[in-house]
């Protein structure tokens, strides 16, 4: 009798050790999880900055360059598919990199023209714009790091088997965009 309730002890031990991992397991993954969307939200919020910016500084320039409704069309259109796309969503990287693409247009349009620099308002602008880059390649960084630690948690051995059972997947990096090592081509 003592030795059964020995081997009983023992059991209950090792379904409450094993209680107590999967516990701590599901809950690093919420962890992760939670750290990879804070982290998107840091890139929304620059983006938002960026979103807000970049409609003054097309109208400072749209009087000037009225031929450029390519670029400001470009621009409206990939802000438009950005808002109609699901947070953290592989959808909505796709938008932000279509919307970079033809912000970076414009920027090249705006270096062409030293009389638009000159212009106190656009500079003021593209000072802005410039330092809100800064804080979006930032956060991008910060982002990719999160997802870094995430994904790394779901492939990890035993881990990777209770991720699939709680139903957490992988989440993409925030990638440049295709041919982004190749300088904008703009046409006046």
């Amino acid at each position: 009798m003592k030795v059964l309730l020995i081997i009983v002890a023992i059991i209950t031990g090792v379904i409450f050790m094993f209680g107590l991992w999967v516990m701590g397991t599901y809950n690093g993954f919420v962890t992760r999880s939670e750290g990879v969307d804070t982290a998107w939200a840091q890139i929304e919020a620059q983006y938002q900055r960026r979103f807000d910016l970049v409609p003054n500084l097309v109208a400072a320039t749209k009087g000037i360059f009225a031929q450029e409704q390519k670029v400001f069309g470009d621009i409206a259109d990939a802000r438009t598919h950005y808002g109609g796309t699901v947070p953290a969503s592989n959808e909505r990287v796709q938008a932000l990199s279509q919307y970079e693409s033809a912000l970076a247009r414009l920027l090249v349009i705006v270096e062409s023209y030293p009389q638009l620099k000159s212009n106190e308002t656009v500079r003021g602008l593209m000072d802005e714009l410039a330092g809100t880059e800064n804080r979006v390649a930032v956060e991008r960084n910060r982002y990719n790091e999160k997802v870094r630690e995430y994904n790394v948690t779901l492939k990890r051995f035993p881990k990777n088997m209770l991720a699939g059972l709680f139903g957490y997947e992988p989440r993409a990096f925030f990638d440049s965009v295709e041919d982004a090592s190749k300088p904008p081509k703009v046409e006046l």
